[in-house]
């Protein structure tokens, strides 16, 4: 049954550029989309979307040589998991959890971090992958992970992180031949300005905007 599924995803949905795009890719292309619109809205239902896309989006990759981008996306539900939580209990006394600005603190954690994670995963894919792409693949998988990171804690300058990511992935997919997923990035770095653009407004006038109401998680 996961085989049969499983080539289905890898099945041609249509021809883009022409190059063949898969049913994996034309879904994480809807899936993803869709995730970072609710992101900007800051509505909860972002993250069961969001996992469902990075579960579609790990197929494309790995289907693509893009290991570590891949094995990434296995992160990423773990983090959504988490973000899920911490938007519908993660505020002061479980109430909602508001935007704030990234604490000096916090920024040497994330650098130090990123500089490690970029480090030691560009080492495992230029020694024990067949990628073709190892640097950028390392530094996109860095700066995503912090960036889904802030993103879960409502950090505003999480939106940088995506964008410095956002602007990486869009040559790197087209060197891929992934060109849907590229168009995908390229509409996804003009979302993270929105969505930058929003909550910078919310920083400033937090009693201005609410966030959309939606379920608690079971």
């Amino acid at each position: 049954m996961g085989g049969a599924v499983l080539d289905w995803l890898n099945s041609t949905a249509v021809t883009a550029f022409g190059t063949p795009t898969s049913w994996a890719e034309l879904l994480g292309f809807g899936t993803g989309l869709l995730c970072v619109a609710l992101v900007v809205r800051q509505h909860i239902a972002n993250w069961p979307i969001g996992i469902l896309n990075v579960l579609l989006l790990m197929v494309v990759f790995w289907t693509a040589g893009l290991y570590a981008d891949a094995w990434l996306q296995v992160v990423y539900v773990l983090l959504g998991g988490y973000g899920w939580w911490q938007w519908a209990y993660g505020g002061a006394n479980r109430s909602t959890l508001r935007v704030r600005s990234t604490t000096g603190r916090e920024w040497v954690g994330l650098a130090a971090a990123g500089l490690a994670l970029t480090g030691a995963i560009w080492y495992v894919l230029a020694h024990h992958t067949g990628s073709t792409v190892p640097l950028p693949d390392a530094l996109t998988t860095a700066l995503s992970l912090l960036a889904t990171y802030g993103q879960a804690r409502k950090l505003v300058q999480s939106w940088w992180l995506w964008i410095t990511a956002d602007l990486i992935y869009i040559p790197l997919y087209g060197y891929k031949d992934l060109w849907l997923t590229a168009i995908l990035y390229l509409a996804f770095l003009a979302l993270c300005v929105l969505g930058l653009r929003a909550w910078r407004a919310e920083l400033r006038n937090p009693t201005g905007s609410t966030p959309v109401p939606a379920p608690v998680p079971a």
